[in-house]
C-alpha cells in the first residue's frame, strides 16, 4: 500500500503559538527573520499599520476589552505574554522591562501604551473582512497565506517532505487549493524537481468548457471534473423543463443560475472580501497615478471596476506571468470575455475597463503593473468560491444533485456520447488523474446525488409529492417563513437522504440558510427567521403523515438511485484515471456537506461485511442493499480484477466506446479498456414499469431493473468468451443481451478469458 499526502502550500494555520513562525513575526514584526515568508502588507495605506500586523481577534471593541479587564499581561517560561480568553500572543523583548508595575496590576491606560508598542494591533473580529492587511485563505483570518514563490519559503517549507520522499514514505502529493498560489506553474515546477518520480495531483476546479494547463508537471486533477461528469449520465434532459416549471411554480423564482452567481460574487467581493479589494484598489491607485489617461480615476471608481471585473469572470483564475511577460492564448480570451461582460453589467466609466483590460493583458508594464496582475488572479479564485459554490449552491434549487464544485447547476445533464468524449479526452492527455465520486467539500454524498438524479426522470411524480407536502407542511411556518426557495431545498434534501435524524437536519438546514445569506448568515444572524427555520424543520420531520408520505416516496425511488451510484462507482474504478473512494464510501454514502461528511467512519462495521463478501454472491449481496452490500461488491470486485490485470487499466490502455444496439441502447453506457468490459444502465426509472396499485406516485411501488424490459438492447462483443465478474456468469460473442447481463445485478464487469 502506497501514501499520497494531501499538502496545502497556500497558507498556514496562525491560530495560538503552535506556529513558531508566525508567533516570531508578532514578537520581533518586520525584523523576524520569518517576516517575508508570510504576505504581509507592511505599508498599508492606514499610517497606523504600518510595520505592523493587523490580528481581527476580538469579540467586541477593543476599549471595552480593555476596560473590562479582558486584555491581560502574564509571566511565564522567563517571558510576558498577552492573553485574551484562550488565546495568547507574544509581547516584543524590547517592551517588557519598560513596564512601570507587575503585570497582573497594569491599569488601562498603562496597558494600551504597552500594546501601542507591539507589531500587531488586536481588533474588532469583523475588521478582519475589511481592514486586514495580510493575505488569507478565502475569508478566513486564522489561516494565512505565505510566499511560497520565495524559494527560501518553499525549501523551508517541503523540507519535512522532502525528508520523506528521500526515505521512500512517500509515493504521491495531493496539492490543495492550487489556484491560491501566486505562481501555480514556478510552484509545480520546484515540486516536481523535488519529487520527480512521484504522483502529483492538483486540487483544480475546472468550470465547464475549461482544461487543466498543459504546462503544469502534473498527473492531473484530483476529481471535480470526473465527479460533475459521471453525475451528468444519470440526469435525464427531458427533465429540464418541467422540473424548471415546478421550481418556478413552488418558488416564485425565475432567476437564471448564472445570475445568481455574479449577484453573489460581487457580494462576497464587497463584503468577505473587501480587504483583498483594498490592497488591489492601492495599488491601483499608485499605478493610475502614472498613467496621465487614468489619473483623475477615484479609489471609489476603482473599486467598483475591480468588483465588477472579478465577478464576471468565468473561470476560477487565469495564470498570466507577469514578471515575465507571458499570457496564454486561451489566458487572454477568458480576460476579454471578462471585461465584455462587466461592460454590459456595470454603470461604470468604459476607459476603467479599458485600464484593467491594459493591464491584465500585459500592455501596461511595471513592477507595481506586474504586482496587481498577480495579486487580481490570487483573487478571482477566492471570489468564485465563495460566491458559487459556497452561496449560489444553495439558492439554486432546481435540481440539487447538480449543485456540486466545479458543476453548473444551470447545465442539465450529459449524454452518452459527451461522456465518452471527454473520457477519451482524458485518456489522451490525463490518463493518471484522479476520479472522485466524493470529497470533503462535496455538497450531498455521491449516493444521495445518484438518489436526487432520480428526480429529472419523474418530474410529473415530484411535482405531485412536493404540493401535497406544501399543504401538509404549511401549519409548521411562521409568518411565511421559511421562504418557499428554501422549503424546496429541504424537501430535495430529505429526499437525497433519508432516513435522517432530526438533529443533522436541523444543522444542515442551518448551515444552507447560512450560506445562502439570503435572510440570515454566519456573522449577522436573523433569529426570527432562524426560528422559523428551526420550527419548521422540527414540525415536519415530528409530522407522522409527512414523514410516512416522505418515506413512501423514498421507498418507490431508492432502487434507481442504488442502480445509479453502483453504475457510478463502477464507472470510476475502470475509467481513465485513478479511482479515489472518499472515506466511509464503500457503502452508501449519505452524508451532508461538512461537517456531516467528516464523521468517524464505522471501520468495524465495514470489516463485518467485507469478511462476509467472500461467502456472498452477487444476488445475496443485492438481497441485502439496504446495508449497503451490493456497493462493498462493486468495489471489491472491481479492484480484484485491477490487481490481476494492472495493464488493462493504466495509462497506456486506451478507451474504446462501445455502442449498444437496440430501441434502448441510450439507456446503456458501455466501454472496454483492455480485456474488460464496463456496462451500466442509466436513466432507469423512466424504462420501469411501476408495480400494480401504484399510479403514479413513487412510493407505492418499486423503480428499477426488475421493471425494465430490455427487449432486443444488447452489446455486441468482441470475440471471444467474457466472464462477468460481478456474477461469475459467462457471456459468448457476437452479442450479449442487456437483459441477460443484468439479470442478477444491476451493472456488469466483463472480463476476457480470464
Amino acid at each position: 500500500m502506497g501514501l499520497v499526502l494531501d499538502i496545502v502550500p497556500n497558507h498556514m494555520g496562525i491560530d495560538g503559538p503552535d506556529n513558531h513562525w508566525w508567533w516570531d513575526v508578532l514578537a520581533y514584526g518586520r525584523a523576524s527573520r520569518f517576516a517575508h515568508f508570510f504576505d504581509i502588507d507592511w505599508e498599508p495605506p492606514d499610517a497606523r499599520m504600518r510595520g505592523r500586523v493587523l490580528l481581527p481577534v476580538l469579540g467586541e471593541r477593543y476599549a471595552r476589552a480593555l476596560e473590562k479587564g479582558k486584555l491581560r499581561v502574564q509571566a511565564g517560561d522567563g517571558a510576558l505574554s498577552l492573553r485574551y480568553q484562550d488565546r495568547v500572543f507574544p509581547l516584543a523583548p524590547d517592551t517588557g522591562p519598560a513596564l512601570a508595575a507587575p503585570p497582573q496590576s497594569l491599569a488601562p491606560a498603562e496597558l494600551d501604551r504597552l500594546l501601542e508598542q507591539q507589531h500587531y494591533r488586536l481588533t474588532l473580529w469583523r475588521h478582519g473582512d475589511t481592514d486586514l492587511n495580510y493575505r488569507r485563505f478565502f475569508n478566513i483570518a486564522s489561516l494565512a497565506g505565505i510566499r511560497i514563490e520565495d524559494e527560501t519559503v518553499f525549501n523551508e517549507v517541503h523540507a519535512l517532505i522532502c525528508q520523506w520522499l528521500e526515505q521512500g514514505s512517500l509515493d504521491g502529493l495531493r496539492i490543495d487549493h492550487v489556484d491560491g498560489l501566486r505562481d501555480p506553474d514556478q510552484y509545480l515546477r520546484r515540486l516536481r524537481r523535488l519529487a520527480p518520480q512521484s504522483w502529483l495531483v492538483v486540487e483544480k476546479i475546472l468550470e465547464p468548457g475549461e482544461f487543466l494547463p498543459s504546462s503544469w508537471p502534473v498527473a492531473g486533477t484530483t476529481g471535480y471534473d470526473f465527479l460533475n461528469r459521471v453525475g451528468g449520465l444519470f440526469v435525464d434532459p427531458a427533465g429540464e423543463k418541467p422540473l424548471t416549471d415546478i421550481y418556478i411554480e413552488f418558488t416564485g423564482r425565475a432567476a437564471e443560475y448564472d445570475d445568481i452567481v455574479l449577484e453573489k460574487k460581487r457580494l462576497a467581493l464587497r463584503q468577505l472580501l473587501a480587504a483583498e479589494i483594498n490592497r488591489l484598489v492601492a495599488l491601483l491607485l499608485q499605478i493610475s497615478a502614472q498613467h496621465w489617461r487614468y489619473r483623475d480615476f477615484t479609489g471609489r471608481e476603482l473599486r467598483q471596476a475591480v468588483i465588477e471585473l472579478a465577478s464576471a469572470f468565468p473561470i476560477y483564475r487565469t495564470y498570466v506571468q507577469a514578471e515575465a511577460g507571458t499570457i496564454s492564448e486561451s489566458d487572454s480570451a477568458r480576460i476579454r470575455e471578462a471585461v465584455a461582460h462587466g461592460r454590459t453589467g456595470a454603470r461604470i466609466d468604459p476607459a476603467l475597463f479599458d485600464f484593467l483590460a491594459d493591464l491584465l493583458l500585459l500592455k501596461l508594464r511595471g513592477p507595481l503593473e506586474s504586482e496587481f496582475v498577480m495579486r487580481f488572479q490570487q483573487l478571482t479564485g477566492p471570489a468564485m468560491a465563495k460566491g458559487a459554490e459556497d452561496t449560489a449552491c444553495y439558492c439554486f434549487n432546481r435540481l440539487l444533485s447538480l449543485n456540486e464544485v466545479g458543476g453548473n447547476p444551470g447545465e442539465f445533464g450529459l449524454t452518452v456520447d459527451e461522456f465518452h468524449a471527454a473520457s477519451a479526452e482524458a485518456q489522451a492527455h490525463w490518463p493518471d488523474s484522479m476520479l472522485a465520486t466524493a470529497t470533503h467539500d462535496t455538497k450531498h454524498g455521491e449516493d444521495s446525488r445518484a438518489r436526487l438524479s432520480v428526480l429529472s426522470e419523474i418530474p410529473e411524480a415530484w411535482r405531485s409529492a412536493v404540493e401535497r407536502w406544501r399543504a401538509l407542511n404549511e401549519r409548521h411556518r411562521s409568518k411565511n417563513l421559511p421562504g418557499r426557495n428554501m422549503e424546496y431545498h429541504f424537501y430535495q434534501t430529505m429526499v437525497g437522504a433519508w432516513p435522517v435524524t432530526l438533529e443533522r437536519a436541523l444543522a444542515y438546514m442551518e448551515k444552507a440558510a447560512c450560506e445562502a445569506k439570503t435572510r440570515t448568515t454566519w456573522t449577522r444572524r436573523n433569529p426570527i427567521y432562524d426560528r422559523a427555520l428551526a420550527r419548521f424543520v422540527t414540525g415536519a420531520l415530528g409530522d407522522a403523515q409527512f414523514v410516512a408520505e416522505l418515506e413512501a416516496f423514498v421507498a418507490g425511488i431508492a432502487e434507481a438511485g442504488w442502480i445509479n451510484s453502483l453504475a457510478q462507482t463502477l464507472i470510476k474504478l475502470t475509467a481513465p484515471g485513478v479511482p479515489d473512494t472518499y472515506q466511509g464510501a464503500e457503502l452508501w454514502d449519505l452524508s451532508f456537506v461538512d461537517p456531516d461528511n467528516r464523521r468517524p467512519v464505522d471501520f468495524a462495521l465495514r470489516r463485518r461485511l467485507l469478511n462476509e463478501v467472500p461467502h456472498l454472491n452477487a444476488e445475496e449481496s443485492w438481497r441485502r442493499r439496504g446495508e449497503g452490500l451490493p456497493k462493498l461488491w462493486v468495489v471489491r470486485q472491481a479492484l480484484a480484477l485491477r490487481r490481476r490485470h494492472p495493464e488493462w487499466f493504466d495509462a497506456r490502455s486506451p478507451y474504446f466506446p462501445l455502442q449498444p444496439k437496440g430501441d434502448k441502447a441510450q439507456h446503456l453506457v458501455a466501454f472496454r479498456r483492455g480485456g474488460a468490459i464496463t456496462a451500466v444502465p442509466r436513466l432507469l426509472a423512466s424504462l420501469s414499469r411501476p408495480t400494480a396499485g401504484s399510479g403514479d406516485r413513487p412510493g407505492q411501488g418499486t423503480l428499477g431493473v426488475a421493471q425494465v424490459d430490455w427487449h432486443d438492447t444488447g452489446l455486441e462483443l468482441p470475440a471471444g468468451t467474457w466472464r462477468n465478474e460481478l456474477t461469475g456468469e459467462w457471456a459468448q460473442s457476437p452479442f450479449a443481451r442487456i437483459a441477460d447481463l443484468l439479470a442478477h445485478f444491476p451493472v456488469a464487469l466483463l472480463s476476457q478469458g480470464d
